[in-house]
């Protein structure tokens, strides 16, 4: 690009191994952008084990022991970090572009979500990760995060300010029409609180033709199938496991809305996409960075996390098509205004 100078830049991350997920899509979106602006771009993923304790503290040091100032001969102009433990690299132009921390140290601990308990070990282990944390990220010529309210967390654990950046979408989410089926197209784990969805759905009456369909993988996928078979939901609910991408933007498209009420969301991939595909989106009260975007009457529906609650938005979506038209047409609008060449410009500026 005339008149431009032309970086080399690292694109920190951390990976566990065979799981995909928002960070995954995050960092390959990123990475994608930086080199249609012509820019030379190197993706470092190093594994990530949280388990046994060595095993993550080995997983952390190793970030701070790479040496990543150059390579091959070409110094590394600069280096954007995004989830933990990638932040803990050390470079004098770091940029943080924050996707979570370890957050059972942090708004997990104390509930079922966390691994660590009061025992002497674990607090001093959460007072380490704490002390490590304000110190790496403290690092960075500038700190971003991916949503207020995982900026909000690193304010009020650590003490550090940061700038909220939304992260696009990849291309391909498209509008169709009003089905009906209300979509939820995620991992399946205990923090996504896809069991909240299949306790409301039996709430519903009988003559409600609406169905559940859940797409992707994860740990809580048995459990789920026993309870939906439990709570006799039979063909009213489906499980697709992991789907394609092309599959995944039909799904949207066709879907009459999206649910998605996750515990305190970092960020939700899964909103913005609903949006982009013109569809409403069902969450709850502490939904965390889900709720920068819906707005209860406005680009969704807002309850309760009570299964009687998100039935109720279940029975609207299923009454009223042209209204689930309409909040999703504002969704749409409320995600157009984030872009690739954006988040590009703010983390490069960032970096100087």
């Amino acid at each position: 690009m005339a008149g431009k100078r032309l970086l080399h830049i690292a694109v920190c991350t951390a990976q566990v191994p065979f799981v995909q997920g928002g960070n995954e899509v995050l960092v390959s979106g990123l990475v994608s952008a930086l080199r249609a602006q012509e820019h030379t771009v190197a993706e470092i993923a190093l594994p990530f084990k949280w388990y046994p304790r060595e095993s993550f503290v080995g997983s952390v040091l190793a970030w701070r022991m790479i040496d990543i100032h150059e390579a091959n001969g070409v110094p590394v102009d600069l280096v954007i970090c995004t989830k933990f433990p990638s932040y803990v690299v050390q470079h004098p132009r770091k940029v943080v572009w924050l996707v979570h921390q370890y957050r059972q140290a942090y708004d997990w601990y104390g509930t079922p979500l966390s691994d660590l308990t009061a025992t002497p070990d674990d607090l001093r282990f959460r007072r380490w990760l704490t002390d490590l944390d304000r110190k790496t990220i403290g690092e960075a010529r500038d700190i971003y995060a991916i949503s207020r309210n995982v900026a909000a967390r690193l304010q009020r654990f650590n003490g550090l300010m940061a700038t909220p950046l939304y992260p696009p979408l990849r291309s391909g989410f498209h509008p169709g029409p009003t089905g009906d089926y209300v979509l939820h197209l995620n991992r399946l784990d205990a923090a996504k609180r896809v069991d909240l969805l299949l306790r409301a759905a039996a709430l519903l009456s009988k003559d409600i033709a609406l169905k559940i369909i859940l797409a992707g993988e994860g740990p809580a996928r048995a459990d789920l199938e026993r309870l939906a078979a439990a709570l006799q939901l039979g063909e009213r609910v489906r499980f697709l496991g992991r789907v394609s991408d092309a599959e995944a933007f039909d799904l949207y498209a066709g879907a009459r809305a999206v649910y998605y009420a996750p515990v305190d969301e970092d960020y939700g991939f899964a909103t913005v996409e609903a949006f982009a595909s013109g569809k409403p989106v069902i969450t709850t009260t502490d939904a965390g960075g889900v709720l920068e975007f819906v707005e209860d009457g406005v680009t969704g529906w807002v309850t309760a996390p009570d299964a009687a609650r998100v039935a109720e938005s279940l029975a609207q979506a299923a009454a009223d098509g042209a209204r689930c038209a309409q909040l999703g047409a504002a969704g749409q609008t409320r995600v157009a205004g984030i872009t690739w060449a954006g988040v590009v410009d703010t983390l490069l500026a960032g970096g100087r």
